[in-house]
């Protein structure tokens, strides 16, 4: 718990949803709330729109209790649902747009129809 700072952007994954906001479990047995308020800019309807159980999300962590070992944590302006980059190399399969330039007077010829 010591190692999270108010504005850290952390993973966790959703354990629960309920009408006032969206829990999560982070590693090392800490939880946080997202509560409603803390989820859009705009009227937040149905919080089930937002995430789903079992989803890994990440929120910008906005007040810590040590006392309990919870966040208080926010996804408004951030893009929470974004992944980790792909780091791996693209495997190039030789052929190139050839697949495209050989169907491509089929198309047309389909669009003058």
């Amino acid at each position: 718990m010591d190692k999270i700072k108010i504005g850290d952007i952390v993973f966790g994954k959703v354990t629960g949803i309920e009408k006032y906001g969206i829990f999560l479990s982070l590693d090392d047995n800490i939880n946080g709330l997202i509560h409603i308020s803390e989820i859009s800019n705009s009227f937040v309807k149905n919080v089930n729109d937002y995430a789903n159980i079992g989803e890994t999300i990440k929120a910008k962590v906005i007040a810590i209790d040590h006392n309990y070992e919870k966040l208080k944590l926010s996804i408004k302006d951030i893009d929470y649902r974004s992944q980790k980059k792909f780091s791996g190399k693209i495997k190039e399969t030789g052929g190139g747009f050839s697949i495209l330039e050989n169907s491509l007077d089929e198309w047309i010829s389909g669009y003058d129809k």
